[in-house]
C-alpha cells in the first residue's frame, strides 16, 4: 500500500512538471526616480510575478560637438546615479528579484542615440574615452552587486557601425571587471547588422516591431504581423547561437499601438486599452513558449505603483491597466 502511494505521489509530481513552462526572464524595466526605494516600491514588481528588474543609471550628452558623456552627478535623479542604482539593487535582492544592469544615454532634447555619430576623429575620441568610463563604472558596480546581467550599451547603431575596432576591445575590457552574463540592447531595426553577438551571451533586441496598421489590433492580426519578423529574430539566434532577449517589449494604450510601437508622441493621445492589451498577448503568444527566447523585460514600470498608469493613461506603462492583469497571468506561468 505505501509503495502504491508513493508510485501515485511520483506520477503527480511528473504530471505537474510536464504542465509547468521553462522559466523565463520576466522583466520590468524599472524606471529610475529622485527618491530611494523601499519595500513598498517591490511590491508592486513581486505582484506581477516578475523575477528580474532591468536598473537604468543615465548618462547625458548634449550633440556630437559635446561628445563628452555626463554621469554619476549631483544634478542627476537619485536613481540614475550609481549610487541609486545601488540602492535599487539592494531592495529588489531583498524581494529575490534578479538584475540586469541597464546604463542608458539621453541626449539633449531627445535626439535618437542611434543617430549618435562624430564629425571628427578627434571628437570619436572623446566620445570614446568618455563611454568606457561611464559602462566600465556600472560594469563595476554589477560585478559587484552579482547582477545576473549586464547591458553594454542601448540603441547606438551608428557608434558601433563607425567604430567597430573600439567596441570589440570594450567589449574584452568590460570582461576583466565582470564575470556574469552580457547583452547589448539593439534597436528593432538594427540587430540584424550588429557585428559582436558571438562575443555576448543573450542577443537583446528592443522589439518595437511593426505589427498592424489596425487601430485595434485583434490577437489574430497582431500574431499575423509577428510573421514577418520572427523567422529573422529566429535566424540570427541561429546564426550565432545565443537566444534571444528582449531587452525592452511593450505597446502604448493608444489607437494603433502596433503600427510604429517606438513612437512616444504626447499627440498620440486617444486611450485605447484593447490596443495594448492585445498587441502585448500576441507577443507573448509568438515567443514565450520558444526555447532559443530568453524572456525580455516591459517597458515601463514607475516605483510609484499607485500614483501612475490607470485607464486613462495613454503611455507605455502596463500599470493599473488591463495589461497589467495579462503580465501577471502571463508571468506566473513561466516563473
Amino acid at each position: 500500500m505505501q509503495l502504491f502511494k508513493l508510485f501515485i505521489v511520483f506520477l503527480t509530481l511528473n504530471f505537474q512538471s510536464c504542465l509547468s513552462q521553462p522559466e523565463k526572464i520576466n522583466g520590468i524595466s524599472f524606471v529610475a526616480s529622485s527618491d530611494k526605494i523601499n519595500e513598498s516600491h517591490v511590491k508592486p514588481v513581486v505582484n506581477v510575478n516578475a523575477n528580474y528588474a532591468a536598473i537604468m543609471p543615465f548618462g547625458f550628452i548634449k550633440n556630437s560637438e559635446h561628445p563628452e558623456i555626463i554621469h554619476n552627478t549631483d544634478r542627476q535623479w537619485f536613481g540614475e546615479t550609481r549610487a541609486g542604482a545601488k540602492q535599487y539593487i539592494e531592495v529588489l535582492r531583498e524581494q529575490h528579484i534578479k538584475i540586469m544592469i541597464k546604463p542608458q544615454i539621453w541626449i539633449w532634447h531627445g535626439e535618437f542615440t542611434g543617430y549618435l555619430e562624430m564629425k571628427s576623429e578627434a571628437n570619436w575620441k572623446i566620445l570614446e574615452e568618455s563611454y568606457s568610463k561611464f559602462i566600465l563604472e556600472y560594469a563595476q558596480l554589477a560585478q559587484e552587486a552579482q547582477a545576473e546581467i549586464f547591458c553594454i550599451g542601448t540603441e547606438l547603431e551608428k557608434f558601433i557601425e563607425s567604430r567597430p575596432d573600439y567596441w570589440s576591445n570594450l567589449i574584452i575590457e568590460i570582461k576583466k571587471t565582470y564575470k556574469g552574463k552580457l547583452t547589448y540592447a539593439a534597436n528593432w531595426d538594427e540587430f540584424k547588422r550588429t557585428p559582436f553577438w558571438g562575443d555576448l551571451d543573450f542577443i537583446g533586441v528592443d522589439a518595437y516591431f511593426p505589427i498592424s496598421d489596425s487601430k485595434t489590433p485583434t490577437i489574430a492580426e497582431a500574431k499575423e504581423g509577428w510573421k514577418a519578423h520572427k523567422p529573422v529574430i529566429n535566424e540570427v539566434s541561429n546564426t550565432f547561437n545565443k537566444p534571444i532577449l528582449f531587452t525592452e517589449f511593450g505597446y502604448r494604450s493608444v489607437d494603433y499601438s502596433g503600427r510604429e510601437p517606438w513612437k512616444s508622441d504626447r499627440s498620440m493621445n486617444q486611450v485605447n486599452l484593447e490596443a495594448q492589451t492585445n498587441t502585448t498577448k500576441a507577443l507573448f503568444d509568438t515567443f514565450w513558449n520558444e526555447d532559443w527566447f530568453a524572456g525580455g523585460f516591459i517597458w515601463k514600470w514607475f516605483i510609484n505603483h499607485g500614483e501612475v498608469g490607470g485607464i486613462n493613461n495613454s503611455q507605455f506603462t502596463p500599470q493599473n491597466k488591463p495589461v497589467e492583469d495579462l503580465l501577471r497571468k502571463q508571468y506566473i506561468e513561466y516563473k
